[in-house]
């Protein structure tokens, strides 16, 4: 009997050395999977560059690598900067489903909205990743929020911003910007608008024969909905005209940061992009 004992022991320590804890991390880049949560958000006003990131984003997450990833999005996360709001609903609500806020439409509402679901991901143990399309001003609410909710969090530590563009910089509130750089891990990489200076470049007057990249359908379809709206609204009613999309390229620069939580950040250019996330293999 005793020697069954033993076997027994053995076989039941051979099963769970074999058979990792359900909870076990799982990182993909700098992300948790398993715990942390990823937030793109989006000022949309007045350079259209953030439609066409949306695609991008969506297809990063259209990935199978991505499978598994919390995210939520946020629209109108704009700061001191004139112009007018490039209206992208549809987008919007296509790519993100109901994992989305609408800052431009109730601001209060968005920020309350993403107040709960950043602090929950917070008390459960995981960390906030922002990458930032646009300006701090939403960023340096929400980190007040949490800091007045959850005292104990120390939020230069949990709650990671990622910022690639001195213009969004420069059309922060000034304190704003100065409270997100205080009170979070900062980091500013490289501008995603050029190639070659240590972030991928995803800005250029070059067309790209999308349909011959994209083998999955519903991201084709959100490519073609982000360039309508982009074309439509670009330069329009006073807004910024942007140069690349003007010519029939491309301009989701933004994606950058995402890229590099992700740990993507040695692609070059939109042709590496699209061939690093669109291969059949994935």
């Amino acid at each position: 009997m005793f020697h069954k004992k033993i076997i027994l022991i053995i076989l039941l320590i051979i099963v769970v050395s074999c058979n990792p804890k359900p909870d076990e991390n799982i990182m993909i880049g700098k992300f948790n999977i398993k715990s942390d949560l990823f937030l793109a958000q989006f000022d949309c006003k007045t350079d259209v560059d953030d439609i066409h990131s949306v695609a991008g984003v969506s297809t990063m997450l259209a990935d199978s690598r991505f499978s598994g990833v919390h995210f939520h999005a946020v629209a109108g996360t704009y700061g001191i900067q004139e112009g007018l709001y490039v209206p992208a609903d549809t987008l919007f609500k296509t790519v993100f489903g109901n994992k989305w806020s609408d800052a431009h439409a109730d601001y209060n509402k968005a920020l309350k909205e993403v107040t709960l679901l950043t602090s929950k991901t917070l008390k459960d143990g995981g960390n906030i990743w922002i990458a930032e399309a646009g300006q701090s001003d939403f960023t340096a609410d929400l980190i007040k929020n949490i800091k007045d909710s959850l005292p104990d969090i120390e939020t230069t530590k949990r709650i990671h911003v990622v910022q690639h563009s001195d213009w969004n910089e420069n059309n922060t509130t000034p304190e704003k910007l100065a409270y997100v750089k205080a009170n979070a891990d900062y980091q500013k990489i490289p501008d995603g608008n050029a190639t070659d200076n240590g972030s991928p470049g995803f800005c250029g007057e070059e067309k790209i024969n999308i349909q011959a990249h994209l083998k999955e359908p519903e991201v084709l379809k959100i490519w073609q909905l982000a360039m309508e709206i982009a074309n439509r609204f670009n330069g329009q009613e006073g807004r910024y005209s942007n140069p690349a999309i003007a010519k029939g390229g491309m301009d989701f620069s933004d994606v950058s940061e995402t890229c590099w939580i992700f740990g993507f950040n040695h692609l070059r250019n939109a042709e590496q992009f699209f061939t690093e996330f669109t291969s059949p293999s994935h």
